[in-house]
């Protein structure tokens, strides 16, 4: 795995505020630098997942400013990598005494981490509500964490409710690394997608990402060392200097501005 495109990809960059460009990657890539994280640098899968939902839940709270104390945030969390950020997020909210719902699309079907973030979120006062009860829920925001880079085919059964409650919801919607629907790579839809107000990916912003789709963009940091991407043969410049996540804009919003 390197660094070098698919064959008929558009170039791609994204860049911070302080002008630092940050490489972009396919859906391919960043698993690649996953299984170099977990099989050989680190961080392992806990500690990726538990930086994300971290982040995912302090972006929330800073994004509805004054009013974070007091809102209800619903947290939507599939069974992946993804959903067990979500469901820290979760515990991460609910133990700052916020109003916190966390609805599982698969509670069956939950890996081996995503079900130990769950066992740990059942030590909090938040709520895991069934996809069947989100009707009645009317939150300030939604945490989107129902499927991340790996989607394969379009959302359906659970997945789709959710996501087709979370776009009749009035709240916006913060979907954790890539909106839920979305193709990581190209920024196509499946069939139906989360609406994004904002998106917060981790590592490194994927190729599809471009998409007006997602809203405003922001950059994770998951503990994920120079030395991975650079055996994926990546240019990479540490982007975050004092912070764990930032705003991050792509070439083409770049040049509108």
């Amino acid at each position: 795995m390197s660094s070098i495109k698919p064959q008929g990809m558009p170039s791609v960059a994204f860049w911070t505020t302080a002008g630092v460009e940050v490489p972009a990657v396919t859906t391919d890539q960043m698993r690649e630098i996953d299984r170099i994280a977990m099989e050989d640098t680190g961080p392992n899968l806990f500690q990726m997942m538990e930086n994300a939902g971290r982040n995912l839940a302090s972006l929330a709270m800073e994004l509805l400013g004054a009013e974070w104390s007091k809102a209800a945030y619903v947290v939507l969390a599939g069974p992946g990598g993804n959903g067990g950020g979500g469901i820290c997020a979760a515990r991460h909210l609910a133990n700052r005494g916020l109003q916190v719902r966390l609805c599982l699309t698969d509670p069956a079907g939950l890996g081996e981490v995503p079900a130990f973030q769950r066992k740990v979120f059942q030590g909090t006062f938040g709520q895991e509500i069934s996809p069947a009860e989100l009707a009645s829920e009317h939150p300030n925001v939604v945490l989107d964490a129902v499927f991340g880079y790996g989607l394969k085919s379009a959302p359906r059964g659970a997945s789709a409710d959710v996501i087709n409650w979370a776009n009749e919801s009035t709240a916006p919607v913060l979907a954790l690394d890539i909106p839920s629907g979305l193709d990581a790579t190209t920024g196509e839809a499946r069939s139906i997608f989360i609406n994004a107000r904002w998106t917060m990916t981790l590592a490194l912003p994927k190729t599809g990402l471009t998409s007006d789709r997602i809203g405003e963009l922001f950059l994770a940091d998951i503990g994920i060392p120079a030395e991975t991407y650079r055996r994926m043969g990546l240019k990479y410049i540490d982007p975050f200097q004092n912070r764990y996540w930032m705003s991050l804009k792509s070439q083409s919003a770049r040049a509108a501005q």
